[in-house]
């Protein structure tokens, strides 16, 4: 059961599809302070609070601090706060049992334990929500309650599936030959090559440089002809420049968001000077989608959306100030104390993403003129928003892979999320795996991590880790940043170990894709806790390092630098399997309890649930080497069967009945 309750004036935000209607009296479960802008849960001691999607720590949220406001924020340590994306719902299991989803486009904050151990506080910045209680028969009832409230999950096309390659630092054809003559050489299977900003014409929006991808037409036919497809990066700001038929146009129609004063608004990011589409402004969001065409008619296929919190690196009137402060501080004095060397060095780091910036400009919405900082969440949701809505429009009839950095709930039914600028941390693969069931929740299905890291250098045995997860999320993506040491797998001496688990990934190909489409037509969730399959388990409600992959797998992946294994328990009787590689698995049967399973670096370890099996393919070199029609089945105990959902991976047809088959034993 679902009941909405408004305060305030409510921003419509478009997250949820149909509006239960308002109910009248109090809010369950919580304590209202109008005043105070809060509500608040009195916890018991053995509660779990689950979701807040994309976020830091663990699976069970108490003990922090949490606000909702999309942040320009790449170090994702325990201590952070904000994120890319602002995922406002929130399970909680124990005595009581109810999701919560605050449908707020300002932001949130979630004291989950943090203040006191036993109180989950949630604080506005204006009183201005609606907030949904969903009751259900236990946590995975309720988030399909939620799922269908908030609308199906986006549907990737098959081959996004496949693995990808990025960098930033792929500066020209010829870098991206060469990572593709790699991997084809060495037999290490791949779709995807990414194309960070320097692909563009000096970082301009739907541009590409000429000197350096001449003709690229030609060049995505010929990156097609061996089944690699090429995925662009879109920015959210538009460089100011007369001349630019982006800027010309949005200037002229006044597709801009501006100050206070109706002047278009401008801060700097990569171009430098750049401007802001209103994605608030559905004309303006039309436009904006309309422009991915230029690239679609080139022959690219997917995107993935970046900078899009928004991230500003500063505000011309900020960095103004700060350098006349600076010249002050260092024309004035050689010799600077401690106090006045902080302040000097606080100038230089309160000029990105200052708060007091995103107050500094406005949208022109159908329900009327608003501060930046009071829809703030929504801006990234409503970029991918336009690109999704003019794919609609612009291939009816075919799937276009896109997602996004930034994120709000609401979006997820336009395109997925990579979980952001992470850092080549041993901690960073736990936190991979705990942001994929939260995500879960939030109808984000088509997500995963940046393998191996994106920032700071990274080790052999750190990314072989990295991947023995990695090859499981649906977005299986090797990204690093520039200057970073390179990562491809064929930089390494222990190519064999990643072509083997590439390898698995394409023999796995037929059971994630099936059980990532039927989670987004169904509106479940393709990664579990494991308490949400065995409720009275106490063990089950701690335990973080392993998940349910669909109804059939369970994942534990090792994260632990030098680690020879690692410790698991089995909530029931399982069958173990180690992949050998050449479609050959090791099969060991395993009681309930707690086990030792030693993982050698380079070696995958599953486990596969009594009573179910999965399918299987031989592999290939790409998506399309994949047969899907004539499958294997991997087994345990009688009468073991499956629902095998398959398509052909492109078309939108997903309710087609023949889509479905039962497979058996």
């Amino acid at each position: 059961m679902i009941r909405r309750y408004c305060f305030g004036r409510v921003f419509e935000t478009d997250a949820v599809q149909k509006k239960p209607e308002a109910q009248a009296g109090a809010l369950p479960y919580f304590s209202v302070n109008e005043e105070e802008m809060s509500l608040t849960f009195s916890m018991e001691k053995d509660d779990i609070v689950y979701g807040l999607g994309e976020n830091v720590r663990g699976i069970n949220k108490r003990g922090w601090m949490y606000k909702s406001k999309c942040s320009d924020q790449p170090h994702h340590h325990e201590d952070t706060q904000s994120m890319y994306a602002a995922h406002n719902f929130i399970l909680v299991s124990g005595k009581e049992q109810f999701g919560l989803f605050i449908d707020y486009p300002g932001i949130l904050t979630f004291d989950v334990g943090y203040t006191d151990l036993s109180v989950l506080k949630i604080t506005a910045s204006d009183w201005n929500l609606d907030i949904y209680v969903i009751e259900g028969e236990n946590p995975r009832d309720i988030v399909r309650q939620f799922r269908a409230l908030i609308g199906r999950s986006y549907i990737a096309p098959r081959w996004a599936l496949g693995a990808g390659q990025s960098r930033w630092g792929y500066m020209n054809r010829d870098d991206v030959r060469e990572v593709v003559r790699q991997y084809r050489s060495l037999g290490l299977p791949l779709d995807m090559v990414y194309l960070d900003i320097d692909y563009m014409e000096r970082y301009k929006d739907f541009t590409v440089n000429e000197e350096r991808f001449p003709d690229f037409t030609a060049f995505n036919e010929e990156m097609k002809e061996q089944n690699i497809r090429l995925i662009p990066i879109i920015d959210a700001a538009v460089k100011e420049e007369k001349g630019y038929p982006v800027y010309d146009e949005g200037i002229e129609k006044g597709y801009f968001c501006t100050d206070e004063n109706g002047k278009p608004f401008v801060g700097a990011v990569w171009p430098g000077r750049s401007l802001f589409t209103d994605m608030l402004n559905p004309e303006a969001r039309d436009w904006f989608g309309n422009q991915y065409k230029v690239l679609l008619d080139q022959g690219v296929e997917g995107f993935w959306n970046d900078m899009n919190e928004p991230a500003i690196f500063y505000a011309e009137d900020r960095l103004a100030d700060s350098l006349s402060e600076i010249a002050k501080l260092a024309g004035t004095q050689q010799n600077l104390s401690i106090e006045q060397f902080r302040e000097f060095m606080g100038l230089f780091s309160s000029l990105s993403g200052n708060p007091d910036d995103y107050r500094k400009f406005w949208h022109d919405t159908p329900q009327g003129r608003f501060r930046h900082d009071q829809v703030h969440n929504l801006y990234g949701y409503n970029m991918t928003r336009a690109a999704g809505e003019a794919f609609e429009r612009l291939e009816p009839d075919k799937r276009i892979l896109l997602f996004s950095r930034a994120s709000y709930i609401g979006m997820h039914r336009y395109g997925g999320i990579w979980q952001g600028d992470n850092k080549s941390w041993w901690s960073h693969i736990l936190l991979n795996l705990h942001m994929m069931p939260s995500l879960n929740m939030c109808g984000f299905l088509y997500t995963g991590a940046d393998l191996g890291g994106f920032g700071c250098d990274t080790t052999e045995d750190l990314v072989l880790r990295w991947y023995a997860l990695g090859v499981f999320t649906p977005l299986m993506r090797n990204h690093a940043a520039f200057r970073t040491r390179e990562q491809e797998p064929y930089q390494f001496k222990d190519i064999d170990s990643f072509r083997r688990i590439l390898q698995l990934r394409y023999c796995l190909l037929p059971y994630l894709y099936s059980e990532y489409m039927k989670a987004a037509i169904d509106g479940d969730m393709m990664f579990r806790p494991l308490s949400f399959d065995h409720p009275d388990d106490k063990r089950c409600r701690t335990i973080e390092d392993q998940l349910y992959l669909g109804n059939e797998l369970m994942i534990a992946p090792v994260y632990e630098q030098n680690a020879a294994g690692r410790y698991v328990y089995l909530p029931e009787r399982m069958k173990m399997l180690r992949w050998l590689g050449d479609g050959k698995f090791e099969e060991t049967v395993l009681e309930k309890g707690d086990h030792y399973i030693e993982v050698p670096l380079g070696d995958v370890v599953f486990f596969l649930r009594e009573g179910h099996l999965i399918p299987v393919s031989s592999g290939g070199q790409c998506e399309a080497e994949v047969d899907f029609e004539h499958v294997n089945t991997l087994s345990f105990g009688e009468g073991a069967q499956y629902e095998y959902y398959h398509d052909d991976g492109v078309s939108r047809n997903y309710e087609a009945k023949e889509n479905r088959t039962i497979l058996r034993a």
